[in-house]
Parts: C-alpha cells; sequence; structure tokens
C-alpha cells in the first residue's frame, strides 16, 4: 500500500492503475470509483475462520454453473497466487472450472488497454462451457 494511505487517487492508484500511467489511474478514480462499506471486506477476510459465514462456498458441488477465474499477473488487490489458489480449491468439484492469468495485468480489468483480449476470451470460455455444460438435478427437502 503507498505510504501515509489517505490520498484516495494514490490507493486507487496502487491497487488498480498500477499498471497505467498516474493521469490514466487518476481519470479513472475521478469516473469509477465509488465509497463502499469496509466491514464487507473485513467479512470476506474472516470467512474462512466461520464454516456458516455468509460468504461460504461449497467448493466441491457438482450441480453449479461453470466458473472462470481470471487473475492479472500485477494485481495488487487479489495477487495470481491467490486467484490460482481459489481456483485450486474447485478441483474436487466435477463441475466446469477454468484459470486464466494475464501477465502484466492490474485488478483493473476493464480500464487498461488491451482489455478486450480478456473480454474475448472470457466469451468464448463462457461459450465453450455452456455447450459442455449440463447441470444435475439435485432434489432437496422443502425449507422450513
Amino acid at each position: 500500500m503507498p505510504s501515509g494511505g489517505s490520498d484516495p487517487a494514490e490507493e486507487f492508484r496502487y491497487s488498480f492503475g498500477n499498471t497505467i500511467s498516474p493521469e490514466e489511474s487518476d481519470a479513472a478514480w475521478e469516473r469509477y470509483a465509488v465509497p463502499g462499506a469496509g466491514h464487507v471486506l473485513f467479512e470476506a477476510a474472516f470467512a474462512n475462520l466461520d464454516p456458516h459465514a455468509a460468504t461460504a462456498v461449497d467448493t466441491k458441488r457438482a450441480d453449479r454453473a461453470p466458473l472462470l477465474l481470471t487473475a492479472g499477473g500485477e494485481d495488487h488487490v487479489v495477487p495470481p497466487s491467490v486467484v490460482s489458489a481459489n481456483a485450486n480449491l474447485y478441483r474436487g468439484s466435477t463441475a466446469i472450472t477454468g484459470y486464466r492469468e494475464y501477465p502484466g495485468r492490474s485488478h483493473f480489468v476493464g480500464g487498461e488497454p488491451g482489455w478486450e483480449e480478456e473480454a474475448d476470451f472470457a466469451l468464448e470460455w463462457a461459450v465453450e462451457a455452456a455447450n459442455q455444460y449440463s447441470p444435475t438435478v439435485v432434489s432437496e427437502s422443502p425449507r422450513r
């Protein structure tokens, strides 16, 4: 994180605009940044300590839709090692799961030059996955 941590544009530049020019990052911050609640981040960060957390995910579910996880090689928000580790959590599922890393990219996927490459890949992957996808019908008891 940038030292001081008090300038929101500087924090955005470090977290999202680290692969574009400072001017481009500042313009993106002006256009896209919105304040958000911090407690959501803490809830997600400590989810592993509570097996019944609102953020809990059943990574072994076979009847879920296809899932593609992508990572930017220069992402300061969710580094590729974290995304790759998350993708590996789904190995126990027979559902379709994909992983793709983009070297030199940050967390600001839609704001970087070349974003079309990622969008094209995701679309092609989704179409292929949809053609392979056959959901398993799971019978559940009605909730009381």
